[in-house]
C-alpha cells in the first residue's frame, strides 16, 4: 500500500475540551481557590456552566483564553498568574498541539476565608 494514498483521516477538538483543559489546569495552581464567573454570561443564575471561569476563543487554529479567578490570600498575585500563564498554555499545546496566542488572566477577587 502506498503511502501517497492513505489519509488518516482529521481530528477535531471541541472548544469545551480547551476549556476543560484550562480550567482544570489553573485550578492545579498552587494559590487558586476557584474559578469565578466570567462577566456578561446571563445563564449563571439559572445554574453554573462547566465552562465557569474560562473563556475560549480559536482564530486560524490558534488559541487565546480569558482565565478568571479568585486567588488565596498571602500569595504573589503576579507569580500566580504568571504561573497559569505558562501552564496553560503548555497543556494546550502539549495536549492538542494547538498554538496558543494568550492567556489573560483576570483576578476577579481575593478569598480571604479561613
Amino acid at each position: 500500500m502506498s503511502d501517497e494514498r492513505y489519509s488518516p483521516g482529521k481530528t477535531t477538538i471541541a472548544p469545551d475540551v480547551l476549556v476543560s483543559i484550562a480550567r482544570l489546569t489553573s485550578l492545579s495552581i498552587e494559590g487558586v481557590s476557584r474559578m469565578a464567573a466570567v462577566p456578561g454570561k446571563l445563564n449563571k443564575l439559572v445554574r453554573k456552566d462547566a465552562s465557569d471561569g474560562v473563556q475560549i476563543f480559536v482564530e486560524n487554529n490558534t488559541v487565546y483564553a480569558d482565565i478568571y479567578v479568585v486567588l488565596h490570600r498571602d500569595i504573589n498575585v503576579r507569580e500566580v498568574s504568571h504561573a497559569i500563564q505558562h501552564q496553560v498554555a503548555r497543556a494546550i499545546k502539549d495536549m492538542v498541539g494547538m498554538e496558543v496566542g494568550k492567556v489573560n488572566v483576570h483576578v476577579e477577587d481575593i478569598d480571604y476565608s479561613a
